[in-house]
């Protein structure tokens, strides 16, 4: 069974879409941040930089979401990273220009919405990131239904986990239609239903 530390309000959350996504079994390990689990020695083990992800598959430990999410794609569904090395290609892509671009305006804003806080100068440029980099993915969505060719990849998996984050932090996304299209699409996923979806319920 693989288990996967961290709360589905974290970025923990794109790992258990994934596992359900790709239907194994898998067990939530809950993290206390509060009590500073994370930065406990046993944990430390696991995880040296002390955040969540992590995933223990058997004997085999790996940390970083999309990292992981790619481990597991290419074990378990190795359709997911794409149906012919081009799509490999720009399903890696993808991936890393999500993390490079997206994950950091996404982490100020949510934590701005989770903490109650005003705008500052830190959350006025994740706002200006968001506006440099969205159109881009806006663009590459035009007539698509997936961001890689038809079939859904984990390139979808990992940006949508993302924009999760942005709705629920409240960002205004209709000047995006073709992300806001292929968003509604994705969170019809049976897999994204059981996981993603309840980080709202979680929080209303």
């Amino acid at each position: 069974m693989i288990k996967i530390y961290g709360s589905v309000l974290s970025s923990s959350g794109r790992c258990i879409w994934m596992a359900e996504e790709i239907g194994q079994e898998w067990e939530n390990v809950p993290v206390d941040f509060k009590n500073r689990e994370h930065k406990s020695a046993s944990y430390l083990k696991l995880n040296p930089n002390g955040k969540v992800p992590v995933v223990v598959d058997g004997e085999y430990v790996i940390w970083e979401s999309v990292a992981i999410n790619t481990y597991l794609a290419e074990k378990y569904q190795p359709a997911l990273l794409g149906l012919s090395l081009e799509e490999r290609g720009h399903v890696h892509q993808w991936n890393y220009w999500a993390v490079a671009n997206i994950s950091l305006p996404v982490e100020v804003l949510t934590l701005q919405k989770w903490r109650g806080t005003p705008d500052n100068e830190e959350t006025a440029h994740a706002r200006t990131e968001l506006d440099r980099f969205l159109p881009i993915l806006e663009q590459a969505l035009h007539e698509k239904t997936y961001l890689v060719g038809n079939p859904f990849t984990i390139a979808d998996l990992n940006l949508a986990s993302y924009l999760a984050g942005l709705r629920w932090a409240g960002i205004e996304m209709t000047s995006y239609p073709n992300i806001v299209r292929w968003f509604e699409r994705i969170a019809q996923r049976p897999a994204f239903q059981k996981t993603i979806a309840k980080k709202g319920e979680m929080h209303t």
